[in-house]
């Protein structure tokens, strides 16, 4: 009998051997990080956002225990981050109450962590892109129950929006963002060129990105999921060389394929 002859299979996932950081954890993270890997990326997860306690817990959490009750018709949410602490408390939100998403990774945070987005704008994803689809979306009912959840710092433009069409909102104050240092191997990685591309999740992550990375080589691919996310980033002086087109997963996934197959050919 003859020797079998043994030969590797043929590499066809897109972004085999390209490294990608991931510039945000918890369930969110995890799956962008899974996505990734399907594709033959090897990503690399370093939260550089976190959130702090708001200073008024007992707000929050009465807040909470309310829309487990079933007392908001709708919920609103601004950031992901929102999402990271609705589920570090637990919160419900009941069938009988619908989830307005703002943000160009809040929706698919939901998804992540379990809960759902039953209004997301489809054009400009911002608070004033939410106020101008709102009366089609909710049948020009006033006033709706709403609760409100922001950042210490956020302007509550969708609150005293929602609050001059004639809504009975309740805002409370959700967290305060701070920044995680990421390690310095990682940071001198991606300044040698290391990773072929960086992730932008959100404007806060620019930030972070930008402060702590510098100046990041040409040939690293800087990725952001939204046009909303770009323009936050660039206002903190971050780069950014794609967006994604939609504010998904696949779609920042598409960008990476798209980037990689062009550079490849």
């Amino acid at each position: 009998m003859g020797e079998m002859s043994l030969t590797s299979p043929i590499e066809t996932r897109p972004l085999y051997g390209r490294k990608v950081l991931v510039p945000r954890g918890g369930p969110w993270g995890d799956s962008v990080a899974s996505a990734l890997r399907s594709k033959g990326a090897t990503p690399i997860i370093a939260p550089m956002v976190n959130f702090e306690t708001t200073d008024d817990v007992a707000a929050l959490q009465e807040a909470f225990a309310d829309l487990a009750a079933g007392k908001f018709d709708w919920v609103t949410m601004t950031s992901a981050t929102t999402v990271d602490v609705m589920a570090a408390y637990g919160a419900v939100i009941p069938a009988s109450t619908r989830v307005a998403a703002v943000g160009e990774t809040t929706a698919s945070a939901l998804r992540a962590a379990g809960y759902r987005a039953d209004l997301v704008p489809s054009e400009e994803n911002t608070a004033h892109g939410m106020l101008e689809t709102w009366s089609n979306a909710t049948d020009g009912v006033v006033p709706l129950r709403i609760l409100t959840l922001r950042s210490q710092i956020a302007v509550p433009v969708l609150t005293e929006g929602l609050k001059r069409i004639g809504h009975n909102v309740r805002s409370v104050v959700a967290y305060r963002t701070v920044g995680i240092p990421v390690d310095d191997a990682i940071i001198r990685e991606v300044r040698e060129g290391g990773f072929n591309a960086v992730l932008v999740t959100s404007g806060s992550a620019g930030e972070q990105i930008a402060l702590q990375m510098g100046d990041i080589p040409a040939d690293t691919l800087i990725a952001a999921i939204g046009p909303r996310t770009a323009k936050d980033a660039r206002a903190y002086g971050l780069r950014v060389d794609a967006i994604a087109a939609e504010q998904d997963v696949d779609s920042l996934i598409r960008l990476l394929v798209a980037n990689a197959l062009a550079t490849s050919s």
